[in-house]
């Protein structure tokens, strides 16, 4: 072999072996340190909170929980929930809690596990309705988060723009409706009646439930299989060994 091939070739032999060793030397890191995870989660008690001295709230403290029992590193996100979906379903390997598995948002995330069930309603002051078709019928707007799945819901069954009030993050739904200015929010049911009673002592009356769709602990479309798998593991040991009900007996005590 010519000098000039021995010269062309050395480096070539270096970046090969260098390509052999890469992944080596990239699950030897993994292995000395916890991989941090971003967490991205919104203030909507007693699933999710922001600041509160108990924690991080009952789907929060599970996906958590399960984070660490799986040995990844967390890291909070609080975003306005529309972005921040967007912006998990477009990443790599980010956590997103509390996702409601609803037809819109199947394509958009791997759905790692089942955290626990969430009935959905209308709330009012004056008018109970008992079905979406009554409900269309009998109110002018009604509250529901922007970008949340109860505002999906309803544009699925047919509201229209006028109808749905999406309420951005500083907005209060409860003294929204006191003051009127909503004659009805479609929410969740837990978080429905842990927030009124903080609000008012008036009577609020409650739908029947209209819907109920899991709340997932999800991650990017594209979310590496391992974190999946464990991830997944994780919050069905938490499930096994009574981990989840005692968190959620903390905020919800029966």
């Amino acid at each position: 072999m010519s000098l000039s091939k021995r010269a062309l070739n050395a480096p070539t032999r270096t970046l090969s072996r260098l390509c052999l060793l890469l992944p080596l030397l990239v699950a030897h890191n993994a292995r000395g340190e916890p991989l941090e995870i971003e967490l991205h989660i919104l203030d909507a008690p007693p699933l999710t909170f922001v600041n509160d001295p108990r924690g991080h709230g009952i789907v929060g403290d599970v996906a958590v929980a399960a984070m660490t029992k799986a040995g990844y590193t967390v890291k909070i996100h609080v975003l306005p929930w529309a972005r921040a979906q967007k912006h998990v379903s477009e990443e790599h390997d980010h956590l997103i809690t509390p996702l409601s598995r609803i037809p819109t948002r199947e394509d958009r995330f791997t759905w790692i596990a089942s955290i626990m069930p969430m009935e959905r309603a209308f709330f009012s002051l004056e008018r109970r309705v008992n079905s979406f078709a009554q409900a269309k019928e009998t109110y002018r707007k009604i509250g529901v988060g922007l970008g949340s799945a109860q505002e999906d819901i309803l544009r699925t069954e047919g509201f229209s723009d006028e109808q749905i009030y999406p309420l951005a993050i500083g907005d209060n739904p409860a003294q929204l409706l006191l003051m009127g200015r909503i004659d009805a929010w479609f929410n969740g049911v837990p978080e429905s009646r842990y927030i009124w009673p903080k609000v008012s002592k008036r009577k609020l009356l409650m739908s029947r439930v209209g819907s109920s769709a899991d709340l997932y602990l999800a991650c990017s479309k594209q979310c590496a299989p391992k974190m999946v798998e464990d991830l997944r593991e994780a919050v069905e040991a938490l499930r096994a060994d009574g981990t989840l009900k005692q968190i959620h007996d903390l905020y919800l005590p029966q």
